[in-house]
């Protein structure tokens, strides 16, 4: 099969012929159809320091993907041929404390697909049955293809109740752009999206932002006065990792407020913690997705008319995977697909 390759501890990636990964009795073999490119995706491309410290060359990278099942394990009894699926991205071990305990996002020794086992930028890839999500009808496949990235921002928006609260998105690149459509469909009350990229603001504002906001040319103190608020934001979505904008952030928050942190910084972050002792706020880590509390949440969200689509801006053939790239790279894009059936 053809697949993208991490072929060397360099920058850059390989379209190369590999073997068909073989399945054991608990697997699943999917052919590909679709890929969504993800900034781990650009880390790996690019071979930066994270990437170098983590990824063992020859690897098959990527982990949003749709696609057909094709084979199973003799132990699979809940799938067949002809399934359109996905996969969680996360292979947990299924025996530590968090796992015995259902709790398998909090699980210790997660393997990422493409990143610690070959991945699904290729024509077929395996996972275990229990990674596997069988899709429901009426969802268009460019959108199961993001499922993943979409988990990340559901997870992040329904972090806290968000019903007829004000809500701050600090950061609109493509889960941002998701997490905010999540919101509004969820029952916010104010929905502000800060971004400096003009046009991922646009992009905001389609995908249902009340007020969107360039941090370079006002305060989140101006936003709050011009849309009449009483006190700060009821909770951040904290979608950026840049330092400053999670400062201006914390300080723009109500007594009582909370704060999802999905953006991951370069650098550590000094803040003001008295900042968080006296408005007593709460802060809550997200990685991942709830597994699969948040799959079935998407789908639900999905077929009762949420409408993610404006955030998907950008399609390309996996011939021209060094385009996609660069689109998803250059930062005027949303989320870039990758098309495996041509």
């Amino acid at each position: 099969m053809l697949a993208l390759v991490k072929a060397r501890p360099e920058a850059g990636l390989e379209l190369r012929d590999v073997a068909i990964p073989e399945i054991g009795i608990n697997d699943v073999l999917i052919r590909v159809h679709k890929t969504g490119i993800c900034g781990t995706d650009l880390h790996i491309e690019a071979w930066d320091p994270w990437a170098a410290a983590t990824i063992k060359p020859a690897l098959v990278v990527g982990h949003e993907f749709v696609g057909e099942v094709v084979d199973i394990g003799s132990n699979v009894a809940d799938l067949h041929p002809g399934d359109i699926v996905s996969g969680e991205g996360h292979v947990v071990c299924g025996r530590c404390r968090h796992c015995r305990a259902g709790r398998y996002h909090l699980c210790a020794n997660t393997q990422g697909l493409g990143v610690n086992r070959d991945g699904a930028f290729a024509e077929f890839v395996a996972l275990p049955v229990t990674n596997v999500w069988h899709h429901w009808p009426g969802i268009d496949q460019d959108v199961m293809a993001v499922f993943d990235p979409f988990g990340n921002a559901v997870h992040t928006a329904l972090a806290f109740p968000v019903l007829g609260e004000d809500v701050l998105v600090v950061g609109a690149g493509p889960i941002g752009l998701m997490a905010t459509a999540v919101v509004r469909h969820a029952g916010a009350r104010y929905v502000v999206v800060s971004e400096p990229n003009a046009y991922r603001r646009e992009l905001a504002t389609r995908m249902g932002a009340t007020r969107v906001t360039d941090p370079r040319a006002e305060t989140l103190a101006d936003v709050q006065a011009d849309l009449q608020m009483v006190e700060g934001f009821d909770v951040v979505l904290e979608m950026s990792g840049n330092a400053g904008a999670l400062r201006a952030a914390l300080s723009s928050m109500a007594h009582g407020g909370s704060m999802a942190i999905l953006g991951i910084p370069t650098a550590e972050i000094p803040i003001d913690v008295n900042e968080i002792v006296f408005k007593q706020l709460t802060i809550q880590g997200i990685y991942g997705r709830e597994m699969y509390e948040t799959w079935y949440k998407m789908s639900v969200m999905l077929t009762s008319g949420l409408d993610i689509g404006p955030a998907i801006t950008h399609r390309f053939g996996f011939r021209e995977f060094a385009a996609a790239f660069a689109t998803a790279r250059a930062g005027d894009s949303g989320k870039v697909i990758m098309d495996w059936t041509s």
